[in-house]
């Protein structure tokens, strides 16, 4: 895939906190965060597929991923200050991924809650894009992903800045995507929460591919009504407050834990 190079590459990764706002620098140890832990859940796909930030202000800067880095290396002063037209703010040695812009930068440009956008091509996640029948309503899991997603028919390798605007049309107000034929993607109003919602729906894209490998026969379906009871359950704003609250501090200490090394 082509690549978009930066021409001063005079700047380093080890200059960046001093040159970033402490709350730029908030929002790329989650962003580096969540690329360990998609790397941790082996959910990366070695260096393509992206994760990205909106910077705090008022510029239209965005955070996403040096494409030469594995997911487990990125930190927080590796991620690449990119501009609406993909260029990097700060100078850089790394390239960026023009497809990876072209998702991301509709959906942040246009979308209200995305301020952080995350786009999979996990083999579960692909094998449901592809199923007819899109995520099924078969597991508790299925249901709270279902009540929230959208879908985006395969367009070919996202270089084509026309195909932003069928993005943005066809997510309208929900807050995770199933890319047909090619992948998963959720957005939300925090790092976490966008971490939080891509996990639920990977986990029942996961779930749906083993169910289905026994057949389709035998499959029980949830009683009348209980779709809709778990959509009214777990409204976006309760998915944004169990994430901000519980599931990323908890996820946070856990790569403490591990590799502390994301911070830096």
């Amino acid at each position: 895939m082509a690549t978009v190079m930066n021409d001063n590459a005079a700047g380093s990764d080890a200059d960046v906190r001093a040159q970033v706002s402490d709350e730029e620098w908030a929002v790329r140890v989650d962003l580096a965060a969540a690329y360990r832990l998609v790397a941790l859940y082996g959910w990366d796909d070695l260096i393509f597929t992206h994760l990205s930030a909106r910077v705090p202000g008022p510029e239209h800067h965005f955070l996403i991923n040096p494409y030469d880095m594995m997911f487990e290396e990125i930190t927080a002063s590796s991620l690449v200050k990119i501009d609406v037209e993909g260029q990097p703010v700060i100078p850089t040695s790394h390239p960026v991924n023009p497809a990876g812009f072209t998702i991301h930068s509709a959906l942040h440009m246009n979308c209200e809650d995305a301020h952080a956008v995350m786009h999979l091509h996990t083999p579960a996640g692909q094998a449901v894009s592809a199923m007819a029948d899109g995520l099924m309503e078969h597991t508790q899991t299925g249901m709270i992903a279902r009540s929230d997603i959208a879908y985006h028919e395969y367009e070919g390798i996202a270089t084509d800045l026309e195909e932003r605007e069928r993005l943005v049309e066809d997510m309208g107000d929900r807050h995770a995507m199933i890319l047909r034929n090619h992948g998963t993607l959720a957005i939300g109003s925090t790092v976490g929460e966008c971490f939080l919602r891509l996990y639920f729906l990977e986990r029942a894209c996961d779930a749906q591919v083993k169910m289905l490998s026994a057949g389709r026969d035998g499959l029980h379906n949830p009683p009348q009504g209980t779709p809709e009871k778990v959509r009214d359950q777990t409204p976006p704003a309760g998915i944004g407050m169990v994430a901000n609250a519980l599931a990323w501090p908890a996820l946070l200490r856990k790569l403490d834990r591990i590799d502390p090394g994301f911070r830096e």
